[in-house]
């Protein structure tokens, strides 16, 4: 048969092929087998003959797979030419001789190729390249040599391109196939000018996948939803009160907070705190408002306050300054000898006449001021 119309009719019964099922990826070793027709290269001087593969392969992913096959052919010495041209000068002893010289070739083949995978189609082409080695053993007439028929044995380097279908049968894959294979066999007895051979090879396979069928991914049960927090572990506005008792849930954190969650207005008022006209020692109607500060200082440990010593506008500035201060540090001073940690107090501090509550003349009798002449706490 002709090459190209074989290479026609081959392609044409791969294209009416029809769909089966779904291919799926699977990565097991498989074993393959193949046979068809080697169409020699006519350089040889050899007949088209039957050949046959065998190997092991896998997928490596989707679309590619890795065979490694061993192949086998036999082809006769076409001799025909001689048989049917008496003129030839050889005797009928000569081409009895020929006609039973033997060739044979054999060899191995490492085959990568790309698989066109469509999902719900059964059938795919694919695209092949490989790379081998293969061995020609090659009878020849050496008469009268009593060594005849002499023996040529050699290995080449080969390659091959070529195309495919592959489908599924359920059990087993098919394949149908035609490649171009290239022999680097320069050594030839029947055509020692020839560098290199090229054969096509057309053949059907079966595709045997090894060990159990791989199982379906079994879908693990979902974890449990993640259980909603707890309002009692929660501080949203982080003002230190759980949102579950948390009845003011936007206040801001570092404002005085009471348990509700609710701001709490402190005002320590010292207004009564006053002194003497030039004294910085407490009077009685100031002890007992001292003692109701200590009690607000206590009842909200996180708070934090300056002690501020002030005078009135009679007398010189540095002198109002020293009295200022030594007021303020008699305020301290009995702030924490009544149980209040100094790291909550700020100062004290002294600011003399520069902060009046009332503006006076800085003259006597009017700079006698008695409500200038105070120390405060300012909430920080």
């Amino acid at each position: 048969m002709n090459k190209k119309l074989l290479c026609a009719a081959l392609l044409s019964g791969l294209a009416v092929a029809q769909t089966v099922s779904a291919q799926d990826f699977d990565d097991r070793w498989y074993l393959t087998t193949s046979a068809g027709i080697n169409l020699q290269d006519d350089s040889r001087g050899t007949r088209n003959a039957p050949f046959g593969t065998i190997g092991f392969g896998k997928f490596i992913s989707q679309n590619w797979s890795l065979d490694g096959e061993f192949n086998y052919q036999n082809p006769r010495f076409n001799n025909q030419d001689v048989i049917a041209n008496p003129t030839s000068g050889q005797t009928a002893a000569e081409i009895l001789r020929a006609q039973n010289l033997n060739w044979s070739q054999y060899g191995v083949s490492f085959d990568l190729r790309r698989h066109f995978v469509v999902e719900g189609r059964n059938w795919n082409p694919y695209l092949l390249a490989g790379l081998g080695y293969q061995r020609s053993e090659e009878e020849f007439d050496a008469f009268p040599n009593p060594n005849s028929p002499g023996q040529r044995k050699d290995g080449n380097l080969a390659g091959k391109i070529g195309a495919g279908m592959q489908g599924d049968l359920g059990r087993v894959g098919i394949r149908a196939e035609l490649a171009y294979r290239l022999d680097a066999d320069d050594s030839s007895a029947y055509a020692p000018n020839e560098s290199w051979f090229g054969d096509v090879l057309a053949s059907v396979g079966f595709i045997v996948p090894l060990g159990p069928e791989p199982s379906a991914p079994v879908d693990e049960a979902p974890p449990p939803p993640p259980q909603a927090p707890n309002c009692a572990d929660k501080d949203g506005d982080g003002d230190g009160v759980n949102d579950c008792n948390d009845r003011c849930p936007n206040s801001q954190a570092g404002e005085a907070i009471g348990p509700d969650g609710c701001k709490v207005q402190i005002a320590i008022d010292l207004k009564g705190v006053n002194f003497d006209f030039d004294k910085a020692t407490l009077r009685p109607d100031a002890v007992s408002i001292l003692n109701e500060a200590v009690e607000i200082l206590k009842r909200y440990p996180d708070l934090r306050v300056e002690v501020a010593g002030h005078t009135d506008l009679c007398g010189k500035d540095t002198y109002n300054q020293s009295l200022s201060q030594r007021r303020s540090q008699t305020v301290y001073d009995y702030l924490t000898g009544n149980g209040i940690d100094s790291s909550r107090l700020a100062g004290p501090n002294g600011y003399g006449e520069g902060r009046p509550l009332v503006q006076t003349a800085q003259t006597l009798p009017e700079c006698k001021n008695e409500t200038n002449r105070r120390t405060e706490l300012n909430v920080q």
